[in-house]
């Protein structure tokens, strides 16, 4: 498989070029289903996902990338398949949903889009919505906007948000909206946690 062969190839020659900076790296560390929710400002963040993930992440990418067919074909072999972003997709939310039903990652941009400011952009539901329907827990990435351009990726990863624990304390009804918060604010500690370690580090 292409993912296989360029993690494992590509894939260290990346590291060492980037020397990325990741506080929690341990969170990572995930056995089962698992949702990977990142903010998302640059088009090499799959790439670094990809790369410091332990297991091999299944992505969604728009629809418009796949009407190359070369390029549709690329996609596919790195484990990405094509989401409307436009309209309710429900043929992607099941492909999705058939990935963490057999257990894999699934990494997902809560934004929908690339943020053009850098800032975090309000969430949309649907991460919450395919890890509440799952039950797969959510593990919170925070990448830093500046990561591409200072030439060192710096990220952190916060620890698991478990779902059951949620609903158990939580009506149906609201659940998608609790949990949407959950993760945008879990996020945005990791921001204020790693911008107050860059910021120590530039002390010293």
């Amino acid at each position: 498989m292409l993912y296989i062969i360029l993690k494992y190839t590509i894939g260290p020659l990346l590291w060492l070029l980037w020397r990325p900076m990741i506080i929690g790296k341990e969170n990572l560390a995930v056995k089962g289903k698992a949702v990977f929710a990142s903010n998302h400002t640059s088009m090499l963040d799959p790439v670094l996902l990809a790369i410091i993930s332990f297991r091999n992440i299944h992505f969604m990418a728009k629809k418009e990338l796949f009407s190359n067919k070369l390029i549709a074909l690329l996609l596919r072999s790195l484990l990405s398949f094509p989401v409307d972003r436009k309209n309710a997709d429900l043929q992607s939310l099941k492909r999705a949903m058939k990935a963490l039903d057999k257990g894999k990652i699934f990494g997902i941009f809560p934004e929908g889009k690339r943020s053009i400011t850098g800032r975090m952009d309000s969430f949309e539901k649907g991460t919450a919505f395919l890890a509440v329907r799952s039950r797969a827990q959510i593990i919170p990435i925070y990448i830093h906007p500046d990561s591409f351009r200072s030439g060192r990726p710096k990220m952190a990863v916060g620890t698991p948000i478990d779902i059951n624990d949620i609903a158990a304390n939580t009506k149906k009804s609201i659940l998608v909206d609790v949990v949407t918060d959950e993760i945008s604010d879990s996020i945005d500690a990791l921001r204020i946690e790693l911008e107050a370690k860059l910021e120590d580090n530039s002390r010293e």
